[in-house]
């Protein structure tokens, strides 16, 4: 499903650009993806498409998603939550949260598609496809540092 995933990211400038889902099944099809990945797929795209139904976000500037004073609630995660996220993809989110890259109503949106998504914890490198898939669906692009958290493979990373 993942592969899938980011090969829509990849071929689709936003989420409003992807076709409609028939479309892109046949798409997808031609491009070699097996019936079953394609699926599963779609089936979570069409997840995200009606969770991101009715919200609004502002302008992704840092100071519009920085925590506001209202935001010092603290979001705590259910066990069934906590069991299939796992400690890594919570630490992630939260420091995505910090960060002030997570607003909370996408906070929810992807904790909702994690919660859909396979795995038992689901992995961290799928999680941060999750989280590009959020931005990607609202037509956000974040920053360069934070694009390569999500993109870039930590263990080839060199220390400063």
């Amino acid at each position: 499903m993942f592969e899938v995933l980011v090969f829509v990211y990849e071929n689709y400038w936003r989420g409003d650009a992807c076709p409609e889902l028939h479309q892109l099944e046949r798409k997808l099809s031609a491009h070699g993806f097996e019936p079953d990945e394609i699926h599963e797929a779609l089936v979570w795209l069409d997840g995200l498409n009606s969770a991101a139904q009715n919200i609004l976000l502002p302008a992704p500037s840092q100071a519009e998603w920085a925590p506001q004073p209202s935001d010092a609630s603290m979001r705590v995660f259910s066990v069934a939550e906590q069991d299939h996220l796992g400690a890594d993809c919570l630490g992630f989110i939260s420091f995505l949260e910090s960060a002030g890259v997570l607003p909370a109503a996408l906070r929810e949106i992807v904790v909702d598609r994690a919660m859909a998504a396979p795995g038992d914890p689901v992995p961290l490198d799928a999680l941060k496809i999750i989280v590009l898939m959020v931005y990607w669906r609202f037509g956000h692009e974040p920053d360069a540092l934070i694009l390569d958290e999500l993109c870039g493979d930590a263990e080839e990373r060199l220390a400063h």
